[in-house]
């Protein structure tokens, strides 16, 4: 039996609404108009992002998952039959606001990378993998609001590479012991003198020390860049922003403070959330 699109788009609300990330999914900041799409973005990535890291299923099935979503983009994009629920209602969320097809199409690119790259040679490399997994969230959202425009897409791309490495430095043991993933360039751990025994033994000593120092740094810098956006979106968006700009810079001062431990997650704590919650407020930067 075919699935009806509110089905689908029911679907995809489950599937938003049961899953916890740092994705502003049915956020009390977003207007309502706007929860029923962001579900069902997220609700694509959250499924190909499950193909590509959940369970125990060999690499090529992984992969053979992944190629199925393209092929379903491609039936989108073509006017063919689709029967995947995520696809269903991605068609009509694609038609409705006009959002490019080539943007879900690097989320998949950034997805297969996950299955088969686990080093990354230098920043460039580390880089061009943000530019798939975390730029084209952002930019979507700006194509919702009918604000994707050059200046603003740059702000976007670079705080939401700025967030993805972020997550990377404070994920830095769980990267290498669970999916044996590494993201720190392997040119710039040579330079500093760390090795993957440093991760293996999750060893934090002066080498260490300073190529984290460095990475916080750089990535504090390209945050910053992008911080004007904040003030740009419009109401509860641009506040939903500006909060997460203001965590993101509270979790890089959190790592610079853990000066003997780089591989402790920061758990942020009532006065962070009260920091990041004047800042919203306060626009400021």
């Amino acid at each position: 039996m075919t699935l009806t699109l509110p089905g689908a788009y029911a679907h995809c609300l489950r599937l938003a609404r049961s899953h916890y990330e740092n994705f502003p999914v049915a956020s009390v900041f977003l207007p309502k108009r706007l929860r029923e799409p962001i579900s069902v973005i997220y609700a694509f990535a959250r499924t190909a992002d499950d193909f590509a890291d959940e369970g125990d299923l060999a690499p090529e099935v992984r992969l053979a998952k992944l190629d199925a979503y393209v092929a379903g983009l491609d039936a989108i994009n073509n006017g063919n039959a689709i029967e995947d629920p995520v696809l269903i209602a991605l068609k009509d969320v694609m038609s409705k606001h006009a959002l490019p097809a080539q943007l879900f199409y690097d989320l998949l690119t950034a997805f297969r990378m996950d299955v088969t790259k686990k080093r990354y040679a230098n920043y460039d490399e580390v880089l061009h993998y943000c530019r798939h997994s975390a730029n084209p969230v952002g930019r979507l959202l700006l194509h919702l609001y009918n604000l994707a425009t050059p200046v603003n897409l740059a702000h976007s791309d670079a705080i939401c590479s700025a967030l993805q490495l972020i997550n990377f430095w404070q994920d830095i043991g769980q990267d290498y012991h669970e999916n044996n993933r590494i993201y720190l360039p392997q040119d710039e751990m040579a330079r500093y003198g760390v090795t993957e025994d440093h991760l293996r033994q999750s060893r934090t000593d002066a080498a260490m020390h300073n190529l984290m120092a460095m990475q916080i740094e750089r990535t504090r810098r390209l945050l910053l860049s992008g911080s004007p956006l904040g003030c740009v979106l419009p109401g509860r968006m641009g506040f939903e922003l500006r909060l997460t700009f203001h965590g993101g810079l509270r979790v890089l001062q959190a790592l610079e403070t853990q000066r003997d431990d780089a591989f402790t997650r920061p758990r942020l704590k009532a006065n962070d959330w009260l920091a990041m919650m004047w800042g919203a407020l306060t626009r400021k930067q």
